[in-house]
């Protein structure tokens, strides 16, 4: 049996795009989670994000419950290595500064914005940006009068059915770009309302289990409504909800995925900044022929290519072994230590060189290996970081002229 065939042919559905991320169609399922720091902590929530795209995360998303959560998205967004979705709780001034800060979704819940006219202005705005939206029901959070319709309980019906009001508002405004999710705590509620659901929509679907709760019992009930939708070709893109570190969310949907035929396995995780205003390297090319010199060796390591040395290593800590930019020149780190300085045009080679080691040898063997040239290689990178801060300043992605415009709303 081939990648991604079962029993059950896959549901096909429109694509969206969130950032780079296709959603649907016939994309890969993809695997998301949530940070738990507060988002105004612009470096602890961007540290979360590093690790859980170095554990398996396509996409991250990040709560927006307040101004100051709104103006650390737009701090946040330039310099995360995946596309980041706005969770909006009640106010939809929030996603207003959501989408001001340049997210690239939005997550709504049905029951808690019911106000018509609050929702289609977020819909329009959300239009004209190019940005999607999911419809994020929850069988906790049902709309009062759902609630009284189905007898006072939850039901796959409701959840259905507050999904549909939903989307008629966005009709309304001739918005389109929507995945959506009927999450419950019960799994076989869970299970019944996504399948009512596919029945009746084309849009993605986000699978999850919510409040599944703590290892182990959150991950068997997370796996158990998942998979069972997975293997019935029902859904695009996947949550564990643990009461857990959301690194453990982002493995176990990888593992999943990967365990189901879905996602291949890769020999190297490489990740890489977006690349911003302070980059003094071409990203997107370095880690572009990185991939390429890494191509099908075995080597199961995490791997970082990071734009410049301000924040790169910090950011990438948790990877076994990446590189930053300086000025002319690239800084090696191993879980987040200096190791060595190279010339700018032997970063891959240096790169694929140390990984190699690593994957012989093992990450202390390279820590014993750079103890002739940690300290130097530590200082080398000091001297790139106070040249570059000096040269573009602490705002090199001018976020803070979008939080003036946060703050003006």
């Amino acid at each position: 049996m081939e990648l991604g065939q079962s029993s059950y042919p896959r549901r096909k559905t429109r694509q969206i795009m969130v950032g780079d991320v296709a959603v649907g169609g016939d994309a890969p399922v993809s695997v998301q989670s949530m940070t738990t720091t507060k988002t105004a902590d612009v470096d602890g929530t961007l540290q979360q994000i590093y690790d859980l795209a170095m554990a398996g995360c396509d996409i991250v998303r990040c709560t927006c419950n307040e101004t100051e959560a709104a103006e650390g998205l737009a701090r946040i967004v330039p310099r995360s290595p995946v596309p980041i979705v706005a969770d909006i709780h009640h106010q939809y001034r929030m996603a207003l500064a959501a989408l001001e800060a340049g997210v690239h979704c939005l997550r709504l819940n049905p029951g808690n914005i019911r106000r018509p006219e609050h929702i289609k202005l977020v819909a329009q705005e959300a239009k004209a940006r190019g940005v999607p939206i999911r419809i994020g029901v929850n069988g906790g959070s049902l709309h009062p009068d759902l609630y009284k319709k189905y007898g006072g309980k939850v039901t796959p019906e409701a959840m259905v059915e507050s999904a549909q009001m939903e989307l008629a508002y966005f009709d309304e405004v001739g918005f389109e770009d929507v995945k959506i999710s009927v999450k419950a705590s019960s799994v076989p509620l869970m299970i019944e309302a996504y399948r009512q659901l596919a029945d009746v929509v084309d849009h993605p679907l986000h699978l999850g289990v919510t409040e599944a709760g703590p290892l182990p019992g959150g991950l068997i009930k997370a796996t158990a409504g998942i998979s069972t939708l997975l293997a019935e070709g029902i859904g695009d893109t996947i949550r564990y909800s643990l009461t857990a570190d959301p690194v453990e969310e982002a493995r176990s949907g990888r593992a999943l995925l990967e365990a189901m035929g879905l996602r291949e396995r890769k020999n190297v995780d490489l990740i890489a900044c977006p690349s911003c205003g302070r980059a003094e390297i071409d990203v997107i090319e370095v880690a572009r022929q990185a991939q390429e010199a890494f191509g099908d060796r075995e080597i199961p390591l995490q791997v970082a290519v990071m734009g410049c040395v301000v924040n790169g290593p910090g950011e990438a800590r948790d990877a076994d072994i990446g590189i930053a930019a300086g000025k002319n020149k690239g800084h090696l780190f191993v879980r987040g230590q200096n190791v060595a300085v190279v010339p700018e045009d032997e970063m891959v080679d240096a790169l694929v060189e140390w990984a190699t080691f690593i994957g012989e040898h093992g990450v202390d063997a390279a820590l014993e290996r750079a103890k002739s040239t940690g300290d130097a290689a530590r200082r080398a990178a000091e001297r790139d970081r106070a040249e570059l801060l000096d040269e573009k300043g602490e705002d090199a992605n001018r976020s803070e002229q979008r939080v003036e415009v946060i703050r003006k709303l």
